[in-house]
């Protein structure tokens, strides 16, 4: 199919950006285009205009500072997948990137564009949320952060207004004895995630601390699980007290969504199965 009729303008900075989102209402942010042109050509979207923002520089750095990992809006998931900063400091940030769709879609496709997106079944709004990331947006008001916790609000919504732009995602770089790992159960055509898991864990002398576990793809927005977490903190990193933990999901995991792909009680069953496999494997 062919989209509607649309205006299209490249923003040749953020500022231009902003002003060309509130002069044209309902106008739709483009970077790589994986998510909006598909849905601008099944005409489930239909934007006005589009404001291309691919070239503003600015917004495709990687920075480590003060403890920190900072990578822009327009990193692509392959610039992600491969930067040694990030595999340095967040692994698993890198591994969750080279996971995404194929070569063509990791070529193009944005992080900042799969957060402001907020597909169900993507997997940077689990593993961000995992990490405690800080988002930063751009907007009419200036700069302001949005914590990943706040950030996702509802099926494909965010706390984004409708003039503001993602520019970076912050999160903490991995500290002495802190590793993680994402798990998905992907579909086999589309390589989205039916679920996916993913845990970060301190471990010292064989001990589990400081445990983030969130599951995605279950729900309409990625959830953490505190019950998991509770029950591994403080424990040894062993696969019974792991399996003890796992199914715990069930606390919170409790709204699952069912489709064509997976029923409800499928969902349910794979994310205690993908917990416990990013587990074992944050730990090992």
């Amino acid at each position: 199919m062919f989209p509607a009729n649309f205006d299209y303008y490249r923003a040749g900075s953020l500022a231009e950006a902003v002003t060309l989102l509130q002069r044209h209402p309902g106008a739709k942010i483009l970077a790589g285009g994986h998510s909006l042109v598909p849905a601008m050509k099944l005409r489930v979207s239909n934007p006005p205009a589009l404001v291309d923002i691919g070239r503003i520089a600015d917004l495709k750095s990687i920075t480590v500072a003060n403890g920190q990992l900072t990578v822009g809006a327009l990193c692509t998931h392959a610039e992600i997948a491969n930067s040694q900063a990030v595999k340095d400091n967040c692994g698993v940030l890198a591994q969750a990137a080279g996971q995404i769709g194929d070569q063509m879609i990791r070529t193009r496709g944005t992080i900042g564009g799969s957060l402001a997106h907020a597909d169900p079944a993507a997997d940077y709004p689990t593993v961000v949320r995992a990490l405690g990331g800080v988002i930063t947006v751009f907007g009419p008001s200036g700069m302001r952060t949005i914590n990943a916790d706040s950030f996702f609000v509802d099926l494909f919504t965010t706390a984004l207004t409708d003039s503001e732009i993602i520019t970076s995602i912050t999160v903490a770089a991995n500290g002495a004895g802190t590793s993680g790992h994402y798990y998905k159960i992907p579909h086999p055509a589309s390589g989205y995630a039916v679920v996916g898991a993913c845990a970060i864990v301190t471990k010292t002398d064989g001990v589990c601390s400081d445990v983030s576990v969130t599951v995605g793809g279950a729900t309409a927005n990625p959830i953490r699980c505190t019950g998991v977490e509770s029950t591994l903190n403080g424990q040894a990193a062993s696969e019974a007290n792991i399996s003890a933990a796992a199914a715990k999901v069930d606390e919170s995991v409790n709204a699952t969504m069912g489709d064509q792909y997976a029923s409800t009680e499928y969902r349910a069953h794979l994310a205690a199965i993908a917990v416990k496999r990013a587990l074992m494997a944050a730990t090992a």
